[in-house]
């Protein structure tokens, strides 16, 4: 096998297709040409594919969110990097900090956190803390297949349950409902909602953007079944691509209306830093034939460059595709959530229970 067909060769089960130059490090890694010959002639792999997973030792776990446009102010991850190796995701870039790449490294490098029920813990116990929501996934997903082995969110949902505080959670693994129990325990108080990605209802599509992830199908019983238990589901169709899901914004409204969701939000895809080169990496090597025309639409709505930081504008993006975008979202809102909304969650418990139960005096 050539060079050449070496790198038109799709790593099955992961986004991104190649690992890319971390720009804190002067130094780069490639792999050679003739590093690929030999193994092709001696038939060994030149990569494995295998995940790991690297404990880490933090000393805090939940971060203030100063980004004005995000819609957090506290959030919380369990795990960095992401086994989901979605193709789009913007915590690609937070791989760099740790020494990885954004490119395969954040798919199959994943930083482990174990200490990370110990450190909610002492935070929700300190006198100076004042109960706000704290987004579980603000970065990556907290359900994602690492949480099968180390169960750090259930025992985090386990903390905030003891202590009555309120916490949302973002995912698209249908993993989140094992933790069925712990949180109807925690709506019994309002002290829980959660967002489901759904990007697509095309399993073609979710397969190549998301090729780790749960099923459209079984996400959409995720929503029904969460929603049938009483707990407040948002829906994020995010990203919106143009020419890769943009034509399914009202399908996808209507379906998971109709699972039981109570609204839905979405951002329009923008591709910093690392990320820009990884996505048109993988779209020319997996949508050859609009590779060019979906990336010049995403230009389109980011004032011409992949890379759009502005705030107020990077997650809603302009432009004319931007607006009619938009235009569909809103009218998906008026058709199937005319009369729907998500509670705000309860902030009033938590001060009763600083030690772990509840103080009568």
């Amino acid at each position: 096998m050539s060079s050449l067909e070496q790198q038109k060769t799709i790593i099955k089960g992961r986004g991104a297709q190649k690992n890319v130059h971390n720009h804190f490090f002067e130094l780069s890694h490639e792999v050679r040409d003739d590093f690929l010959e030999f193994c092709a002639k001696e038939g060994e792999e030149a990569d494995k594919n295998k995940t790991r997973y690297l404990e880490t030792f933090p000393k805090t776990i939940v971060n203030k969110v100063k980004s004005p446009d995000v819609g957090m102010t506290y959030s919380m991850n369990m795990y960095q990097g992401c086994e989901h190796g979605c193709i789009y995701c913007y915590a690609r870039n937070s791989h760099e900090y740790w020494g990885y790449s954004a490119g395969l490294d954040f798919e199959r490098r994943i930083l482990v956190k174990k200490n990370a029920p110990k450190l909610l813990e002492a935070l929700l116990r300190k006198k100076s803390w004042q109960a706000q929501t704290i987004v579980m996934s603000g970065n990556t997903d907290c359900y994602q297949p690492a949480e099968k082995i180390f169960q750090l969110t259930r025992q985090c949902l386990e903390v905030f349950l003891k202590y009555k505080h309120p916490v949302a959670i973002i995912t698209k693994n249908a993993l989140i409902l094992r933790d069925l129990d712990l949180l109807k325990a925690l709506h019994k108080d309002g002290l829980v909602a959660v967002n489901v990605s759904i990007t697509s209802l095309s399993e073609d599509t979710r397969r190549v953007l998301e090729p780790r992830t749960a099923t459209i199908k079984k996400r959409l019983e995720t929503v029904k079944t969460l929603s049938e238990n009483g707990i407040p589901v948002n829906v994020m169709l995010a990203p919106i691509i143009p020419s890769i899901n943009s034509h399914e914004i009202l399908p996808m409204a209507k379906a998971v209306s109709e699972a039981g969701a109570l609204s839905i939000g979405y951002t329009i895809v923008r591709l910093n830093g690392a990320i820009g080169e990884i996505f048109s990496d993988w779209i020319k090597k997996t949508m050859p034939d609009r590779a060019e025309k979906v990336l010049h639409q995403i230009e389109s709505c980011h004032g011409g460059t992949l890379n759009d930081s502005r705030y107020g504008t990077r997650m809603r993006g302009e432009g004319k595709i931007a607006e009619q975008i938009n235009m569909l979202i809103q009218l998906a809102k008026q058709k199937y959530f005319k009369d729907k909304m998500i509670p705000r969650l309860n902030t009033q418990l938590h001060e009763q229970y600083k030690d772990g139960q509840l103080t009568l005096f």
